[in-house]
């Protein structure tokens, strides 16, 4: 295959980027948008490290398995990947992904309990960040990056994956700006006033937090917008409306400056009987019923704690080991980021838990500072996988159980394997779908001292 060349592949499989992979002259060929059972034509692209990767030029023949897209934004918004395949299919999908890594990392003779499915595939998303931008044809937008495009907004008013409090949320914020003429970020230029709304739902305890990112290009009082929300007839009850400052030439929400234009700056969620408080920039899973599913596992999978001291590696702002505490005999938790720490902390008091102590550090170094022996460890790296430093450590340790939980599937089965070669068995693995309409997959296994 060469650069620039067009060639005609049936997809027969999806990889655990979402992409479809084809096979010709007996090498994969990864197809960006590719669909299981697609003959398509493709323009060849040299990937990295020398894999070939494509793009569609044609769809000769439609998949057996394609629907019609009950989302009238899908193709062009770069949001959702399957929206175009039944949920069934998806979670086949997602399942096959799963299995086949494991066992190229060779890991067999364990239980696997299947793909949990989200308890809600629509509205499930309690947080969602829109941009302001122009679309394609140069008219301003609210929304969501177009497919592929770093510039392009498309203006997802009817998206299904949130509730309808994003989409009021959205209309009412984007009529407010062309009524008042507010100038929308132009991030080549970077000029410009409107950059992002944040909307965040706290699902399962019904608090809304809005939040206005703009640049210091102008000054702006908000106090209209605010009484427009305040009298909109939101669903869920509107706690707190913000202002972020936010000048830097990144594209990503960054805090240089927070006013709170109404009510507070966080939102209070309940996931398992346990209450957790949110600020506008706290790391929170984006779906809620699907984290009870995670933390639900991870209790399963640990069994009886309640005399066991528990070790929660990269724990964030302390979810997991929040949700343990109450079940354990000790809790401690290990974070890099300071301010996740402190949420932690926050949290825990919040609960009334005096047996969760966080730290703020690099695990792989305050691994070596702990004197206390963990009975059971629990993971959840970041995408990149376990630190190896910090791998070693934990299989030092030789807790009786390990407990990992994973986002991604490559690294999830890489990591497996080995804590398999330094004496852990793999004992059970089960997939949870916390992302509908996307290739994204959580994943919970449980490795126990051989």
């Amino acid at each position: 295959m060469a650069k620039g060349e067009i060639v005609t592949v049936k997809i027969e499989e999806m990889d655990f980027k979402g992409y479809g992979v084809g096979y010709c002259e007996g090498k994969p060929l990864k197809v960006r948008g590719g669909i299981l059972g697609q003959r398509v034509a493709v323009r060849v692209k040299k990937g990295k490290k020398g894999r070939a990767e494509g793009e569609i030029v044609e769809v000769i023949e439609r998949s057996p398995f394609e629907v019609e897209s009950p989302c009238p934004h899908f193709g062009e918004c770069g949001g959702c990947t399957y929206q175009n395949l039944s949920y069934e299919n998806q979670l086949k999908i997602k399942k096959d992904v799963v299995l086949k890594l494991l066992e190229k990392e060779g890991i067999k003779d364990f239980e696997f309990l299947g793909i949990e499915r989200s308890p809600k595939v629509y509205g499930y998303r309690n947080k969602m960040e829109y941009t302001f931008g122009t679309d394609r044809e140069g008219k301003k937008a609210l929304g969501l990056h177009r497919k592929g495009k770093f510039y392009d907004v498309v203006m997802t008013d009817k998206c299904n994956i949130v509730d309808e409090d994003f989409t009021k949320a959205l209309s009412l914020t984007f009529n407010y700006a062309l009524e008042k003429n507010l100038p929308f970020y132009d991030k080549k230029t970077h000029e410009g006033y409107l950059r992002y709304l944040v909307v965040r739902k706290a699902s399962k305890n019904g608090e809304l937090l809005i939040n206005i990112v703009t640049t210091t290009q102008l000054k702006h009082k908000f106090d209209d917008l605010v009484e427009l929300y305040r009298s909109a007839n939101f669903s869920s009850t509107l706690v707190g409306v913000l202002h972020t400052y936010n000048d830097s030439w990144s594209d990503a929400v960054i805090c240089e400056k927070l006013e709170v234009l109404y009510g507070r700056d966080y939102l209070i969620e309940e996931l398992l009987g346990l209450k957790f408080k949110i600020s506008a920039f706290s790391f929170f899973q984006t779906n809620s019923y699907g984290a009870e599913r995670i933390y639900s596992t991870v209790r399963e999978f640990a069994g009886d704690v309640s005399n066991k001291t528990i070790f929660d590696l990269y724990c964030g702002t302390g979810t997991i080991g929040i949700v343990m505490a109450p079940l354990a005999r000790k809790v401690i938790g290990i974070e890099l980021v300071e301010e996740a720490v402190f949420s932690a902390k926050e949290n825990a008091a919040l609960n009334g838990l005096e047996n969760a102590v966080f730290i703020a550090g690099d695990v792989s170094k305050k691994l070596r500072e702990i004197k206390e022996k963990p009975d059971i460890v629990v993971v959840d790296p970041p995408r990149s996988g376990v630190n190896p430093k910090a791998l070693e450590d934990i299989v030092n340790f030789e807790p009786e159980k390990i407990i990992y939980v994973s986002c991604n599937p490559e690294s999830f089965a890489r990591d497996l394997r080995l804590f398999v070669d330094k004496g852990y068995a793999v004992k059970k693995v089960k997939a949870i779908d916390m992302f509908p309409h996307t290739y994204h997959v959580e994943l919970v296994g449980l490795l126990e001292k051989s």
